[in-house]
């Protein structure tokens, strides 16, 4: 953009200085500040890009030209825009065109992925002559088939491939095997852009380039401003669609122009709704979109089309003034032979000149004469005028157009261009970008600062208050501290018994990550002994211990192997459970005396007490009676393993079926072998018993217990050590009072380097926003002024609602 007033030449700096306050700030810093930052890179970015989307064949092309009354880009039935334009200012003198090509690697990827699409088997070589000519004659083919170039997706797909391989071997010698080849215009002996944009603008140069960037003399390109023109969303090649929808999201994009269908399609498509949706997740963007719907001479000869358009706008755009109505077509070639006359037949022979050559030697009509007729007939635009128009069925449609315009000359040419829409939207961008555009930035600006103004005031104008409030002598500050010595220690107490409680509360909810893993170490323990145990177990023991406790007896029965395996486990099982269990309550408290000591409510105990007030005493007696319960607990619960589970003997149960099978193997004999050989089957019945009593207790009960013993230990021990603590005030006196003056001095030292800290980051803030309202005030944006911190304890009467100084005067009055 042009040059910034004066009173903005340093904008950057002062809108920067005012985000660094705001990021000094622990409690602001969580502010986001992205929109002022993307804010400030529009306000005073020097180039202001207006990247012009829409679906494929939308009219893109054709309406810049419309704009800017110059054929520069290439526009035609069915044809994509596959390449993005760039359209700069420049003075006439320097006008010229940049071109950049597609690298040999990019066209064969387009070309392999557009032979995929078509079902072409031939993997295109794109170096082999022969396999160029098959795929352009299977391409012609398939447009034949299709009706047409547009009549189908598939259409479109193999024209975009005929485009590309054509180029590719009109461009052969100017393209890289991997990079980019840009050239300037001189490098292909263009005299003037017109030459240039000739090249350009043909469909096949214009498939292998992949930018192409324009600087000509135009005042809508005045101010920095930049037209870019995108391949349509939905164009034959995805990776051309995805350059537009990458565009739209880019920063340095600052508002669009969506050039849409309806108006000839009856209805907005996916990718039409796909792309309003992503412009608006463009914080660079904003409002700043205008909606174009192009083609709109076709609801002229279609009244259910014109009626579903104006539902359309009227159900889904809520602002009129950013929608317009457009004939490209018309508005563009309208503009074109103004210039024209009846020598060169209205420019049959001049613009005009390469769409009416033909072949057989019969003279071809062009587009825009065939829709120039349609206008003139049966549009109904010039029935309530002077003019009186008839389109001849005995003459040509090029007869007819030179003979209309014979008639009535450039007055009806001025009411096609009138009626086309193009200058009503040339006049409205016109109008935004000289006037509108630079005061809509800085107001955007402003209103995106304003919110951080307003937060870095208050916080300010708090912290002044709360600094301004403490005592500025040392005994008022000892005085004020001793009262406060109460509360302190009351709420140190509070934080405490909160603390605990919270720490109960994830054990009783499984949420402490720790413990869980404490006690799913204690239950696999627990497991593997179990398993260790079954598998180790020795019945030739267990009845050698039988038989030795009846020395006159010289055999034993199953019954009494079993009891001595059910004692034996059970006291085995006990041992690791107390083992474990004692492991569990150890980490446990270990981890929550840590946690305490971390605490702020710890280390302000300790700078009013000069201890902890007994709480590490006090957990670790509590440790002790958890622990012992615990362990009795353990004990008891795994006393229970020695008695049979409550359905072992059930009928119909494995467990009596596997009891029953080994009493009768055991049977068999009265030695010892008869036993001993029984052993797998007695360790399965074991095994039966045993298993679903370990699990309810590792599962179920055992885990009750130690939450409520936690529960019942620590939450009582909680509320006692908070009323304690509060009990040591007498203490906590006595010893605040050695250290207070010291305290106190520092204090108020430290206040008043906090309090001349603020008045420095105020007087910084102010210096800030003045400039920058300075800034706005040339602008014009009056009401958009940032808020400036006064005085605070003038506010009420010299400072208005948003703190701007008010005179003496305007009060007397």
């Amino acid at each position: 953009m042009s040059d910034l007033p004066l009173q903005c030449k340093n904008l950057k700096d002062q809108v920067e200085c005012i985000l660094q306050l705001l990021q000094q700030e622990s409690t602001l810093y969580s502010q986001d500040i992205t929109p002022v930052q993307t804010s400030l890179s529009k306000a005073i970015s020097p180039k202001f890009e207006i990247v012009f989307a829409g679906a494929f064949s939308a009219g893109k092309s054709m309406l810049i030209n419309a704009l800017l009354e110059r054929e520069l880009l290439y526009s035609a039935e069915g044809h994509a825009t596959g390449t993005e334009c760039k359209i700069e200012y420049a003075e006439i003198e320097k006008e010229r065109v940049v071109l950049t090509f597609l690298s040999e690697a990019e066209i064969r990827e387009q070309a392999v992925s557009l032979c995929q699409q078509l079902g072409f088997k031939t993997v295109p070589n794109i170096n082999q002559i022969d396999v160029i000519n098959l795929l352009l004659e299977g391409s012609e083919a398939i447009i034949q088939q299709e009706g047409g170039e547009s009549k189908s997706e598939r259409a479109k797909q193999a024209k975009a491939l005929m485009l590309l391989l054509e180029g590719y071997i009109a461009n052969r010698d100017r393209i890289y095997t991997v990079n980019n080849a840009t050239y300037s215009m001189e490098q292909f002996n263009f005299s003037n852009l017109k030459e240039a944009a000739g090249y350009a603008r043909r469909g096949s140069n214009s498939a292998v380039l992949k930018r192409i960037e324009y600087y000509c003399n135009h005042p809508l390109l005045e101010d920095g401003n930049v037209i870019i023109d995108t391949p349509g969303i939905d164009a034959p090649v995805e990776k051309d669609a995805q350059l537009t929808y990458a565009k739209i999201q880019h920063p340095d994009t600052s508002a669009v122009v969506c050039v849409l269908k309806p108006a000839s399609a009856g209805d907005m498509t996916k990718e039409e709704t796909e792309l309003l949706e992503l412009m608006r997740q463009n914080g660079g963007v904003r409002d700043r979109v205008f909606y174009v719907f192009n083609r709109i001479d076709e609801t002229w000869y279609n009244t259910q089309l014109r009626q579903r358009l104006d539902n359309l706008i009227s159900g889904q755009f809520g602002n009129p003034s950013k929608v317009y109505k457009t004939s490209g077509l018309l508005g563009f070639y309208g503009s074109q032979i103004k210039q024209t006359s009846q020598q060169d037949r209205f420019g049959l022979d001049s613009v005009f000149a390469e769409s009416v050559k033909s072949l057989d030697g019969k003279e071809e009509t062009p587009q825009f004469i065939y829709a120039f007729n349609n206008y003139c007939v049966n549009s109904g635009k010039l029935s309530t005028t002077k003019f009186r128009v008839s389109v001849n069925g005995f003459e040509t449609p090029n007869q007819n157009y030179v003979r209309i315009l014979g008639d009535w000359g450039n007055e009806l040419i001025e009411k096609l261009i009138q009626d086309s829409g193009t200058e009503e939207f040339r006049t409205a961008i016109t109008r935004y970008l000289t006037e509108e555009k630079r005061p809509q930035l800085f107001k955007n600006l402003a209103d995106d600062l304003e919110d951080v103004c307003i937060k870095l005031k208050k916080h300010y104008q708090s912290v002044q208050r709360n600094l301004d409030s403490q005592p500025q002598e040392i005994e008022s500050m000892k005085l004020q501290e001793l009262q406060r010595l109460n509360q302190q220690l009351q709420q140190i107490g509070r934080e405490f018994s909160e603390h605990i409680t919270e720490e109960v509360n994830q054990i009783i909810n499984n949420s402490c990550d720790a413990f869980e893993a404490d006690f799913k170490q204690l239950q696999s323990r627990m497991i593997r002994r179990l398993d260790e145990l079954l598998d180790t177990f020795s019945v030739a023991d267990a009845y050698r211990r039988a038989t030795i406790s009846h020395p006159r007896n010289a055999t034993a029965p199953l019954i009494a192997i079993l009891v001595e395996a059910f004692y034996y486990l059970a006291n085995q099982l006990e041992d690791i459970l107390v083992e474990s269990s004692q492991q569990v309550v150890t980490s446990y408290f270990q981890r929550l005396i840590e946690k305490i000591r971390k605490s702020e409510y710890y280390r302000q105990l300790y700078r009013l007490l000069d201890h902890d007030g007994g709480i590490e005493q006090t957990i670790k007696t509590v440790e002790k009676v958890v622990t012992q319960a615990l362990l009795s607990a353990a004990s008891v619960e795994c006393d229970r393993f020695v008695r049979e589970s409550p359905r072992f003997y059930d009928e119909g149960t494995f467990s009596i079926y596997q009891f029953r099978q080994t009493l009768s193997q055991t049977s068999q004999g009265y030695d010892a072998e008869s036993i001993v050989e029984a052993e797998p089957a007695i360790r399965q019945l074991l095994k039966l018993d045993f298993e679903p009593k370990v699990s309810q207790t590792i599962r179920k009960s055992f885990r009750q217990t130690i939450n409520q013993t936690l529960k019942t230990q620590l939450l009582p021990m909680a509320d006692q050590q908070a009323d304690e603590i509060l009990q040591q005030y007498p203490h906590a006196r006595a010893y605040l009072e050695k250290t207070l003056e010291q305290e106190a001095e520092e204090k108020i030292a430290n206040n008043r380097r906090l309090l001349n800290v603020v008045e420095e980051n105020i007087a910084a803030y102010n210096s800030a926003a003045s400039n920058i309202n300075s800034c706005l005030q040339a602008m014009q944006l009056y009401d958009h002024l940032l808020p400036i911190i006064g005085d605070l304890f003038d506010a009420d009467s010299k400072f208005g609602n948003n703190e701007f100084l008010v005179s003496d005067v305007v009060q007397e009055v």
